[in-house]
């Protein structure tokens, strides 16, 4: 394979797995008022095909949050136990949205890349045609 599409290679498995990132850090700000809602949170692994060649990235499995979910106090809500507390969510919102624009700027630096390989490729295969 050559470099220009170890480059391009690299650039789209990095831009599938921020759109991953981003799609679960939505599904978590869209959750965060859902009682008993887990945050959401995924990882990523640098995986070779070749020894010497360019590491892919690719996404680990979609794990829940640990974190103990806030006690809310509302002994009106059908959810809330003789004591009049229940579990809310444990999305913090501020975390989210650093999460969202850390994922948003790798998602753009990615496209920059990817943009600039294929420019690079296309501007090659113009100097050999001639």
């Amino acid at each position: 394979m050559s470099d220009f599409a170890h480059a391009l290679s690299v650039s789209a498995s990095a831009l599938r797995a921020q759109a991953t990132r981003l799609r679960l850090t939505a599904e978590n700000v869209s959750n965060a008022d859902t009682p008993g809602y887990r945050r959401k949170l995924v990882s990523f692994n640098a995986v070779r095909e070749e020894r010497d060649g360019p590491a892919r990235v690719e996404i680990g499995p979609v794990r829940l949050d640990k974190t103990d979910p806030v006690k809310i106090y509302d002994p009106a809500h059908p959810l809330a136990d003789e004591g009049g507390h229940y579990e809310g969510s444990n999305v913090d919102l501020m975390i989210e949205i650093a999460d969202s624009r850390e994922a948003q700027r790798s998602y753009e630096a990615n496209l920059k890349m990817f943009d600039q390989a294929r420019k690079m490729s296309s501007g090659l295969m113009d100097l050999l045609r001639r």
